[in-house]
């Protein structure tokens, strides 16, 4: 099994497929590597590196003060070490656009280019209160199936989205136990997020203007409740250069493998060569 030793001792699962531009995917808050597997088949011509963060999917679980995203975002740079690779390009869904802005900041000389899926410099309070409802605790559902048959339900901001995409989803948030399922990731990952969320919200823009100059591609679910589309709006402003898309029939995340999502990420890709 692939992994690293991070710098305070945690081993970190990662997958390196393909040859071509290296593509660092880095997923969102409560995920794996496996958040890109649906878009994986469709991007040619990539080096693709997914990791696992601390405390999620594959890798070694950490005390969860260190589940910030300043850490985790010295844990991607260590792993672009360890392979190597002096420089990449960023795909990051939601909170791993967070990371690549961070690192746009702190690590400049380390990016070819950034693209966010359906993440910006503000983040809706809808969204996040979403987000707490779950993060951390076990679904009442007992079965995968039945997890994707409550998400076929509840998740009104997806159109078109058939049941058995909703069990792939499942399939890799939680995993099936005698007992019923359990989570992928650290449930002390809720005390991480909530003890930072006791601060005020800090400003984000000035990490999104840390992006000026470096190739920069943002997708937006057209019923994302994170990215509000002002703040979409506000972002393309800033960067009329950015190649932006709003994927039809999609909340908070755009699978990726949409065709509006892959027709944006191809343009990226190609200004990237």
């Amino acid at each position: 099994m692939p992994d690293f030793q991070t710098s305070d001792g945690i081993s970190l699962y990662y997958r390196d497929e393909g040859e071509g531009l290296p593509l660092l995917c880095l997923a969102g808050l409560t995920r794996d590597g496996r958040d890109f597997d649906f878009v994986a088949p469709h991007l040619e011509g990539v080096r693709l590196i997914r990791l696992d963060y601390r405390g999620r999917g594959k890798s070694g679980w950490a005390p969860h003060e260190t589940y910030q995203i300043p850490v985790e975002g010295r844990d991607a740079l260590e792993l672009l070490d360890h392979l190597g690779l002096e420089k990449a390009a960023i795909l990051g869904t939601s909170r791993g656009g967070l990371i690549a802005m961070v690192l746009a900041a702190t690590a400049r000389d380390r990016l070819l280019g950034v693209a966010l899926n359906d993440i910006g410099p503000e983040i809706a309070e809808p969204g996040l209160k979403v987000i707490e409802g779950y993060l951390g605790r076990k679904p009442p559902q007992k079965t995968l199936a039945e997890v994707a048959q409550r998400r076929a339900e509840v998740m009104t901001g997806f159109v078109g989205v058939p049941e058995s995409r909703w069990l792939e989803e499942a399939e890799r948030l939680f995993v099936q136990t005698e007992d019923g399922l359990e989570l992928t990731y650290d449930a002390k990952l809720r005390e991480a997020v909530l003890d930072g969320g006791a601060q005020p919200m800090p400003d984000l823009w000035p990490l999104f203007d840390a992006l000026e100059g470096l190739p920069l591609c943002a997708l937006r679910g057209e019923n994302s409740d994170l990215l509000t589309p002002d703040c979409f709006a506000e972002m393309r402003r800033r960067r009329p250069d950015m190649i932006a898309a709003v994927v039809p029939g999609r909340g908070h995340i755009p699978f990726l493998d949409e065709p509006e999502s892959l027709d944006a990420l191809r343009s990226w890709l190609d200004v990237l060569r």
